[in-house]
């Protein structure tokens, strides 16, 4: 299985400043230590263009160029540097990249990514370019000129935050069904309509997350059953664990990896391609974020071992 990776671009953050950066750096190098399997790949990084299927050209030239005011840079959360401007862009290449290669082999990841509070015109909630609505994007314009059909994508999006800008860049396209399993009372406190939003109370543990998850699934299966999405995007937030600081939920590890089982299997038993983001976490531990997202990935990486997956030569290869 193919992993990407953008951890080389170090955020220059303040002393102090509340967001764990480090935990890409430390995912990484726990899954060169223990998931031989998974092929590591370093990100490239998203092209203006590509960059403009989701967002305004003038919010993209902003990010490159320092425009942002301190308002901007404020909600984001983050101050401008060109570090965050070339991290941004290799968050979005690697979901990009595990987007083509998922096509090709079944599943594939980025290391970060789930940049889903970001909007066309600004970014939010540490989110400056929404990675997903991107490759959405991109993967439909390749099937289409690839194969002249219409790529339908489901985004589950199991993030504790609910990915309000994914739901807001694609509030009126049909061809990309966003699901989100979000706390009630959390972050945004002004949500965007998704096609299916399951808000869950402060407290919710494994058992009540796990039936919410199910009903939410069959709903999406139920609701494409004449046309199946092509491609599913899954962020797997490890952020709804118990010992999150932003969390508000009381999921275990174990729950956490029963969630992920679920999604994996259900996309195997109907044949549709995953690209993996790790999305949010922010544990109290930091070693204790890696953990659930080193096991997220290596579910993944089983699910990949298990796959009969036709490698098709018509999906383009990463750059």
């Amino acid at each position: 299985m193919q992993a990407f990776y953008s951890d080389h671009f170090v955020l220059p953050l303040p002393e102090g400043h509340r967001f764990p950066a480090a935990k890409y750096r430390l995912l990484r190098e726990a899954v060169e230590r223990s998931l031989p399997r998974v092929r590591l790949c370093e990100a490239p990084a998203a092209t203006d263009g590509e960059l403009a299927l989701a967002h305004e050209p003038a919010y993209v030239s902003a990010v490159s160029e320092g425009w942002l005011n301190p308002a901007q840079q404020r909600e984001i959360g983050f101050p401008w540097s060109p570090q965050v401007a070339e991290r941004s862009r290799r968050s979005v290449g690697a979901t990009v990249a595990a987007a083509r290669a998922a096509q090709r082999e079944g599943i594939a990841a980025n290391l970060a990514g789930g940049t889903h509070h970001a909007d066309a015109d600004k970014g939010s909630g540490y989110c400056v370019f929404n990675d997903v609505a991107v490759a959405a994007r991109l993967m439909q314009a390749e099937s289409h000129r690839l194969h002249r059909r219409l790529l339908r994508v489901a985004v589950i999006d199991l993030d504790v935050h609910q990915g309000n800008g994914t739901a807001a860049i694609f509030r009126d396209d049909p061809t990309v069904f966003t699901l989100s399993l979000h706390g009630a009372r959390n972050f945004p406190f002004r949500k965007e309509a998704g096609d299916l939003d399951v808000e869950l109370p402060d407290g919710c543990a494994d058992e009540a997350y796990l039936a919410a998850l199910e009903l939410a699934l069959e709903t999406l299966w139920q609701r494409h059953a004449e046309a199946p999405p092509g491609l599913i995007f899954y962020l797997a937030g490890a952020d709804p664990y118990e010992g999150d600081r932003l969390g508000r939920l009381k999921l275990t590890a174990a729950g956490l990896a029963e969630r992920d089982t679920r999604v994996f299997e259900a996309a195997r038993q109907r044949g549709i391609p995953v690209a993996l983001t790790m999305a949010g976490g922010y544990g109290r531990v930091i070693e204790e974020t890696v953990a659930i997202q080193l096991r997220t990935l290596a579910l993944a990486s089983e699910h990949h071992q298990r796959l009969q997956f036709p490698s098709s030569p018509h999906v383009p290869t990463p750059a």
